[in-house]
């Protein structure tokens, strides 16, 4: 079938096969000219390892570093007449890259908050993998069910304290208006903490631990971003952003529950850049798009590999990495970088939908929206017949 498009609101509803593989190809080009990451790690689990963030971490591994990985994702099979979910493809294009390396690496799809999918990779790395030396936990979901109480928690994204009335970019009308969202409840913010919190982390780490599959002197790290004033009323001081502030919880929780095998437990704080999650954020799709053009023309844009590959060498794997006072490892100075965020404030109060094209980086946050679903890759023909229907090898049962 020939596959265009189908975009519906902040998400896309189909993907393309060849062009996720060129795009993941084009990571994986990134990594391997950068040369082998010092002291890298060699034995891997990316809980979230499908795309965005997570999916970086695994290429970094890989291809950096020659790391055995164990993805855990939940992505849509494909059909004779359905594509599959982008991160389905994306697994996909790993393991063929990763086969052609001689690069062991297998995969589990399935819901990451049960502790069946837990056990089942535990049992996994016991068979086959040998010692954990590095987890990275990179999930976004809008709903968690307890393993415990079975109750399920959806998350929401609002403020916090007062309502929040700021310019958004309608990237599906393509203007600029205003978006207002009332202020969430106790039982809300309780609710994104229990989903987007650091408990699933801690309960990764502890079965993990418990079952004897870390390695000494191990590292896991999760994924935040903190932002500054622009974005701060709706992600950073909001319902998302206690969240995150439970990642720092967790993050000390695990230190000390890891210190008998000196391992460690970080969260990092990575750049804004276009992601299925950060899509249907209000007021992210503008502040991304202001945000790359300024970077862009100041030469210091990165993506998701750039920022991931720069964590692993300048972060976790190198001698001494740098942590900010909370104990976080930080690849965000550049975007909150004083004039960075000057030159973003001043164009925030001027941009209209009338000067979108001129005063924002419309086009290529666009550009990265349609990449994510393996759309608009240079090079791909997408008036070619492809079948959506390619299967992943090294998928487990």
């Amino acid at each position: 079938m020939v596959i265009q498009p189908k975009i519906r609101g902040f998400i896309c509803t189909n993907a393309h096969p060849t062009g996720c593989a060129a795009h993941v190809k084009q990571q994986i080009d990134y990594v391997q000219q950068r040369g082998a990451i010092a002291n890298g790690p060699k034995n891997v689990l990316v809980i979230g390892a499908s795309t965005g963030y997570g999916l970086a971490s695994r290429i970094a591994a890989a291809f950096g570093s020659g790391a055995k990985t164990l993805g855990i994702f939940f992505e849509k099979e494909p059909t004779a007449s359905k594509t599959a979910s982008a991160g389905w493809y994306n697994t996909a294009a790993f393991e063929q890259e990763a086969s052609k390396a001689g690069l062991w690496c297998k995969h589990l799809n399935g819901d990451a908050f049960t502790d069946e999918l837990k056990a089942k990779t535990i049992e996994v790395i016991q068979q086959e993998m040998g010692k954990i030396d590095l987890v990275v936990y990179s999930l976004a979901a809008p709903r968690r069910k307890d393993p415990v109480s079975d109750e399920i928690y959806s998350s929401v994204l609002k403020p916090i304290g007062k309502a929040y009335t700021e310019k958004n970019l309608n990237t599906s009308k393509r203007v600029i208006e205003e978006v207002s969202v009332e202020p969430a409840n106790d039982e809300e913010i309780f609710n994104t903490v229990k989903v987007m919190g650091g408990e699933d982390w801690e309960r990764w780490l502890d079965q993990l631990n418990a079952a004897g599959v870390l390695a000494d002197n191990c590292q896991t790290v999760a994924y935040t971003y903190i932002g500054k004033e622009l974005t701060w009323p709706i992600y950073g001081k909001a319902t998302i952003g206690k969240a995150k502030e439970d990642l720092d919880r967790a993050a000390a929780a695990l230190t000390a529950k890891l210190a008998d095998k000196k391992g460690k437990a970080y969260v990092a704080s990575l750049k804004a850049v276009v992601t299925q999650a950060s899509s249907a954020i209000p007021i992210m799709p503008l502040y991304i798009s202001l945000l790359y053009r300024v970077m862009k023309a100041e030469g210091s844009h990165e993506g998701c590999i750039e920022q991931i590959d720069g964590l692993f060498r300048q972060g976790l794997y190198a001698a001494a990495p740098v942590l900010d006072e909370a104990g976080r490892l930080r690849q965000d100075g550049k975007e909150l970088a004083d004039h960075v965020q000057a030159e973003v404030k001043a164009l925030w109060q001027q941009v209209e939908t009338d000067n979108i094209d001129t005063l924002t980086d419309y086009a290529g946050y666009h550009q990265d929206f349609l990449q994510l679903f393996g759309f608009g890759v240079a090079g791909v023909d997408y008036e070619a017949d492809v079948s959506p229907e390619v299967p992943l090898q090294q998928l487990l049962n």
